[in-house]
């Protein structure tokens, strides 16, 4: 079987400074990964190219076989969608009308929104448990509140890949906990999952696959067993995860 998303020999250089180099990657179809490493690594940079708001320097992205190079931006906007470390409102709207906006790559010049439009907003809506803020200011929300809703807005698109760039920043270890259940249980409506982490303790038995990019290397990926070692850690963070037991064992 075809791997939803395959990385072939993907670079990306800022001027003459290399972020990513030679990556490799498969991502398949209902699977749920962790994109771990140093802040500087480029994984928001990976992110923003398999969303495709961002235009590698050399190799190519395929989805299920056909390049993104020739596909329309709002054609893989019905594919993939990128919940972005900050949303930025300027004005009041309401959840409702923010996670309506999820629908933008669906409707034309004279089009509003359809029935089947309003189910999949409705759906959104339920999976983040925001039936009750419908209505709430955006920018009255606390932090929490504020992240399921962006994360509503990326499934209103009805994505199969469902990018995060550090979806639990600034969230006490109750909020992550409760946003990272939700995520694991995607799977279940057909979502696959690609979230940059850097709180590790969260991620052995919520994601299958772990992705650890250093800054100018090539992807190194595996299970959270393979990864998450302190050879690997120590190399990566230039650090050591400690010898404390629990330590040990959340890691």
């Amino acid at each position: 079987m075809i791997p939803l998303v395959q990385i072939r020999d993907l670079s990306f250089h800022f001027g003459e400074r290399a972020i990513l180099n030679h990556i490799e990657l498969d991502i398949d179809q209902g699977t749920t990964g962790a994109l771990i490493g140093p802040n500087g690594a480029g994984k928001t940079t990976l992110l923003r190219i398999l969303a495709g708001t961002l235009t590698p320097s050399a190799g190519e992205v395929l989805l299920e076989g056909r390049s993104f190079t020739n596909m329309p931006r709002r054609e893989r906007a019905k594919h993939i969608a990128l919940v972005p470390q900050s949303l930025d409102v300027p004005f009041e709207f309401t959840v409702q009308q923010i996670v309506e906006q999820g629908r933008t790559p669906y409707l034309g010049m004279l089009r509003g929104l359809m029935r089947e439009d309003r189910i999949a907003v409705d759906r959104a809506v339920d999976l983040t448990d925001l039936a009750s803020l419908r209505h709430r200011i955006f920018n009255e929300l606390s932090g929490g509140e504020r992240q399921r809703v962006k994360i509503a807005l990326g499934l209103a698109q009805q994505p199969r890949l469902l990018l995060l760039d550090e979806p639990t920043q600034s969230l006490d270890i109750g909020r992550q906990v409760e946003l990272i259940d939700l995520l694991a249980s995607l799977h279940h409506e057909g979502v696959t999952v690609l979230a940059s982490i850097h709180d590790l303790h969260l991620v052995p038995g919520n994601f299958a696959a772990v992705h650890l990019l250093e800054p100018g290397q090539p992807l190194v990926s595996g299970s959270p067993e393979i990864i998450l070692t302190p050879s690997q850690l120590s190399r990566a963070f230039h650090c050591t995860p400690g010898r404390h037991p629990l330590l040990q064992e959340a890691l």
